[in-house]
């Protein structure tokens, strides 16, 4: 039986980002997409030009539908732009005592523009972070929520530590924004730190790449993979999107998302 992968997040009109990045992701990495919708963007590849955030009622509508009639396997979170929102969620996914929730706390698009509200951020440390099952903020995002400089594995380890320390049980610091000749994820639980280097691959095609390796981590635990197993099959995935970026757009392309398809196909 396939596996059903719910993504709750904001929508990208250029498809690269977002809804539509969890979409394809889960889908290419085994599961059946569901979503909730919770914010519109105005997008493309070089710029957020405007966004909306839906009502919580009709937020919570698509949740409740889903949950009463599918069989929900796992479940990730992406922008979650307002307080509301993030209590919204947050009670929404308590209700369901979900045990294998991904969150990324996504705070700010490529382009610059704010996609989480700076006094949101305090509504997701208290209320969304202690359902987690696993946390995936990139370096800017681990720095604000942990609070301290991240330059290094170490320093990315530490900052893990305290986001742990919200009541999530396990951060994935993301490590795409550090230098080096590779990128290197610091995945932190209770009992110990384990690193996932990979290519560091130079390209400027990079737009959607957080949320989709979010929702592949989601789709192999929704699978039945442990964390660890899960994370390397969700890397090994995004490297390869990434290494097959599409140069589309007059900006930041997105990654590939079903780049297998075209390699077999040659496309």
């Amino acid at each position: 039986m396939i596996p059903l992968i719910l993504s709750i997040a904001g929508s990208d009109s250029g498809g690269g980002a977002g809804i539509q990045a969890d979409l394809k992701s889960i889908q290419a990495n085994g599961g059946y997409a569901l979503s909730v919708l919770t914010s519109v963007t105005a997008q493309n590849s070089r710029e957020v030009a405007a966004a909306f955030d839906l009502p919580c009622d009709l937020i919570a509508a698509q949740f409740e539908a889903v949950f009463d009639d599918f069989a929900v396997a796992a479940v990730k979170t992406g922008m979650l732009s307002s307080p509301e929102i993030v209590r919204t969620v947050a009670g929404l996914l308590a209700g369901r005592k979900i045990d294998k929730l991904v969150v990324d706390p996504v705070m700010v698009s490529k382009s610059g523009f704010p996609l989480l509200q700076p006094e949101a951020i305090a509504e997701v440390r208290t209320r969304l972070l202690p359902l987690a099952l696993l946390v995936t903020p990139n370096r800017q995002e681990a720095e604000r929520l942990a609070g301290i400089e991240i330059v290094d594995e170490k320093t990315a380890a530490e900052a893990g530590r305290r986001i742990l320390e919200t009541g999530c049980r396990a951060v994935l610091v993301k490590g795409g924004h550090l230098g080096g000749r590779e990128s290197v994820d610091v995945l932190v639980t209770a009992g110990e730190v384990r690193s996932y280097p990979a290519d560091r691959i130079e390209t400027r095609h990079t737009h959607g790449t957080g949320c989709t390796y979010a929702a592949a981590i989601a789709t192999w635990l929704g699978r039945g993979l442990a964390l660890e197993e899960a994370v390397h099959r969700a890397k090994v995935y995004v490297t390869e999107a990434i290494r097959h970026a599409l140069p589309i757009g007059r900006g930041h392309g997105p990654t590939d998302h079903f780049w297998f398809l075209r390699k077999e196909s040659g496309i």
